[in-house]
């Protein structure tokens, strides 16, 4: 009886573990959907920040000057059109491992200057939206903008053809 027992139970572990395998399987047929995600997410961001940015300079200009940020009406206007243009590039996914690059700069430049003040140590940088944008980032710099994008589309185009 107890050995009956022991089976049903071998029986009932194999099954869950067929079912969480099926599961991921799944799962990982929408391995595209983390990259759209992200990149839909930050390129509206981006892209309406950087908009909002270029309609203000004056008001732009004026937080730049009080963070002491050099030639703030040159950079006012660099930042806004900066994420408003690699903004358009991560949202439509293309040139996305290039368009993070001065994204990443522009997010390390306003933690170095407009979160200084709120800066007491490790912890405080890393619950930062902005450091958070900047790990995202990172992510699709290295994982690329998926295979719902342009580059992706460019690059089953135009890309090398593989021999086979």
């Amino acid at each position: 009886m107890e050995s009956q027992t022991k089976r049903n139970e071998v029986d009932m572990i194999k099954k869950l573990f067929q079912l969480y395998r099926l599961g991921v399987e799944n799962i990982q047929k929408l391995n595209w959907l983390p990259n759209l995600l992200a990149r839909i997410s930050l390129g509206s961001i981006f892209t309406l920040s950087g908009w909002g940015k270029l309609h203000h300079l004056d008001q732009v200009t004026g937080f730049f000057t009080q963070l002491g940020i050099p030639f703030p009406e040159f950079n006012a206007g660099f930042v806004g059109a900066t994420e408003f243009g690699f903004g358009i590039l991560i949202l439509l996914g293309l040139l996305t491992r290039l368009a993070a690059i001065p994204l990443i700069i522009t997010m390390t430049v306003a933690i170095a200057t407009a979160k200084r003040p709120e800066i007491e140590g490790l912890t405080d940088v890393l619950g930062f939206e902005e450091f958070i944008y900047i790990v995202i980032f990172i992510w699709l710099m290295i994982q690329g903008a998926g295979k719902v994008s342009l580059d992706h589309f460019f690059d089953r185009k135009c890309g090398p053809k593989k021999n086979g």
